[in-house]
C-alpha cells in the first residue's frame, strides 16, 4: 500500500512538473511588446515588426542592411530602443541617420545595441553581482555598454554617459534575446 502511495506521489509531482513547465513556455509565448505577442518560436527581426513600439528600430535595421544578420542564428542579446526613444534624440537625428549616405554611422549606432550571446536578465544579473555592482558588456559594434541594477531595474549606460532603463526584459526570441530599453544607446 505504502508503495502505491509513493507512485501516486511520484505522479503527481510529474504531472505537476509538467503543468508548470507548460505554463512556463506559454508565459515565454504571451509576452507583449508594443501590443504584439512576442513568439520565443520566432526571430528577432519577425517578432520587432509586429511591434507597434519599434517601427523605427525596424526602419533603421533595414537602411543598415542588418535584417538577415538579426534573422540569423545568433544568438544575441539586443537592448531595443522604443520609438519614444528616438524621438527624444535631437530634431531631425533619425531622419539624417536614415539617409543612405549616413548607413556606417547608423550600423554603428544599432549594433551598439547589440550583444553577442544570449544574456537574460538572470545573466546580467549575474555579471553585475560578479562584478561588485557593474558589468561591462562587449557589443557587437566594438565598444562597451555598463549595466547595473538602480531602483530593482537593469540600466545600462553607454560610451557618453547616456543611460537606459531596461523597461520589458526577458523578451525571448528563437535567436536570442531583447531587453525593451528607454534610450537609444551612443557609441562613442
Amino acid at each position: 500500500m505504502q508503495t502505491k502511495h509513493k507512485l501516486a506521489s511520484i505522479a503527481l509531482s510529474v504531472a505537476m512538473g509538467t503543468v508548470m513547465s507548460l505554463t512556463a513556455v506559454s508565459a515565454f509565448a504571451q509576452v507583449m511588446v508594443g501590443g504584439a505577442p512576442m513568439l520565443a518560436s520566432k526571430d528577432i527581426i519577425d517578432n520587432a515588426v509586429n511591434s507597434k513600439d519599434h517601427t523605427t528600430l525596424v526602419a533603421a535595421v533595414k537602411a543598415a542592411g542588418l535584417v538577415d544578420t538579426l534573422k540569423g542564428p545568433g544568438p544575441f542579446t539586443v537592448f531595443a530602443p522604443t520609438n519614444a526613444a528616438f524621438a527624444a534624440l535631437p530634431p531631425g537625428t533619425v531622419d539624417t541617420l536614415l539617409k543612405p549616405e549616413n548607413k556606417g554611422m547608423l550600423t554603428g549606432i544599432l549594433t551598439y545595441h547589440v550583444v553577442a550571446g544570449k544574456m537574460d536578465a538572470a545573466a546580467i544579473g549575474k555579471a553585475i553581482a560578479e562584478g561588485k555592482g557593474t558589468a561591462t558588456l562587449k557589443t557587437v559594434e566594438g565598444g562597451t555598454l555598463t549595466a547595473k541594477m538602480v531602483g530593482g531595474k537593469v540600466m545600462v549606460t553607454d560610451a557618453k554617459g547616456g543611460a537606459a532603463t531596461v523597461t520589458i526584459p526577458d523578451v525571448y526570441q528563437s535567436n536570442g534575446v531583447i531587453h525593451v530599453v528607454d534610450k537609444v544607446l551612443l557609441p562613442k
